[in-house]
């Protein structure tokens, strides 16, 4: 079964699902749209138009990325989802919860004035200062194995990353336990390969683009 992923190259979403078919191994390709102005084809498979969509050989198609996520963890070894019911579900509550990580995120970086920035960067430090809680000692969210609450995380932790010469939005002072699980995270080769090559680039821009004001605050000077 061939598996094609609709995607528009900036999504956190789109990489949670790149990063889950990275780390299994499974073939795939990738069609890359522009969400501004999507083709038509696309608004027919994705019922809100948005990404990522993932279309089979039949012709048949999924949408929402924790959902995919599932389905190619049903259909690829290994298996990432825990076996055990309530462990399978705490992990679909923070796969959830990961989804407000990243509007907080993306909320930071489209603020357009100094009083919206300061209350969306409270508002995420609180957040996560929630997962940090939750954590164990790792290296994983789950301790020794790599899970779809990884793969739902790594795209928030990316682009703190990138941003952090600017903001060190998640402080090692404060958040030990997310710094150590973003390192190994962003040290795995399917986290670092989910992303084009011009992402930072294509981040720095887009943050450019929509607000002068976050801009100053998170994109530095020699940002590409």
């Amino acid at each position: 079964m061939s598996l094609e992923l609709i995607s528009f190259k900036l999504c956190p979403f789109v990489q949670r699902s790149v990063i889950t078919l990275l780390y299994k191994q499974a073939p795939y390709k990738i069609t890359y749209i522009d969400l501004a102005e999507p083709p038509e084809w696309f608004l027919k498979i994705s019922p809100f138009g948005k990404v990522p969509a993932l279309r089979l050989d039949d012709g048949t198609t999924l949408f929402e990325s924790a959902i995919i996520n599932e389905y190619i963890d049903d259909i690829t070894p290994p298996q990432l989802n825990p076996s055990d019911p309530l462990k399978r579900a705490q992990n679909r509550s923070w796969i959830q919860f990961g989804e407000q990580c990243i509007v907080d995120q993306y909320q930071l970086m489209m603020a357009k004035d100094e009083e919206t920035f300061d209350s969306v960067r409270t508002r995420t430090l609180n957040n996560l200062d929630k997962v940090e809680k939750i954590l164990g000692k790792g290296p994983w969210f789950n301790g020794e194995a790599f899970s779809l609450v990884d793969a739902a995380y790594a795209p928030i932790f990316m682009r703190y990353d990138l941003i952090k010469p600017k903001d060190d939005v998640m402080p090692e002072s404060r958040y030990p336990r997310i710094n150590a699980w973003s390192q190994a995270l962003l040290d795995l080769p399917s986290v670092q390969n989910s992303v084009t090559e011009d992402f930072s680039k294509l981040l720095a821009n887009y943050i450019r683009k929509n607000s002068a004001y976050a801009a100053k605050r998170l994109v530095a000077a020699t940002a590409a």
